[in-house]
């Protein structure tokens, strides 16, 4: 009996996502199921034009199912989203350009072996940038107490009552940098939500 790859296709474009679907029902090894179904058995594949909030949003409700291998398809990924979605479970990704009904399957067979697929030059650009993030939180201090420079601002503005907004103004930062910094506090430390990130790193002594 052949064992079948589980995989769960999501695309806002439902085209695409019809597309995709029955390209990988027509590969051998693929059994395509659908959201109801998705578990850590289960290998993703997320289609998109390039990583934005909504895909973020996706890959965290991905996530939280148990589902953390997931295949990015996207036209274009800038080098600063490639940490925060391998952070979320994205292991491979293909180009939309490049994302035949063989190359897919191929590529989702690998995620579904612990195998990780990039392009050469997004892997270069992510070990550049992974370096580059670990030498800012040895730069920033945050070794010693926990958290970077950047997350220490953020959470000193919204204990003084900033919105998002207001905070990225200030702070000269986009409005889902924000997002991101407070979503990375309050995973690492367990925290529910960022009223609880202010009251702890206060109470630490961290801002």
């Amino acid at each position: 009996m052949t064992v079948r790859t589980p995989v769960y296709v999501h695309a806002s474009d439902p085209i695409l996502r019809t597309g995709l679907a029955a390209a990988l029902r027509g590969q051998p090894g693929m059994l395509v199921v659908d959201h109801a179904a998705v578990d850590g058995s289960v290998i993703g594949v997320l289609a998109a034009e390039r990583m934005d909030d909504e895909v973020t949003a996706e890959l965290r409700k991905l996530h939280a199912t148990g589902c953390h291998r997931v295949v990015l398809v996207v036209t274009k990924i800038d080098s600063v989203d490639l940490p925060e979605a391998v952070d979320l479970g994205v292991c491979a990704v293909v180009r939309r350009g490049e994302a035949s009904a063989e190359h897919l399957a191929d590529v989702v067979g690998r995620a579904s072996r612990g195998e990780a697929a990039l392009p050469p030059e997004m892997l270069a650009r992510l070990l550049k940038q992974v370096a580059r993030m670990q030498r800012n939180m040895i730069s920033n201090g945050a070794g010693f107490n926990g958290l970077s420079r950047r997350e220490a601002d953020v959470l000193r503005l919204v204990s003084q009552g900033l919105e998002t907004k207001d905070i990225a103004t200030r702070l000269c930062y986009s409005e889902r940098t924000v997002k991101n910094v407070l979503h990375d506090v309050t995973s690492r430390f367990h925290l529910r939500n960022r009223s609880h990130a202010v009251a702890y790193a206060m109470r630490e002594g961290l801002i």
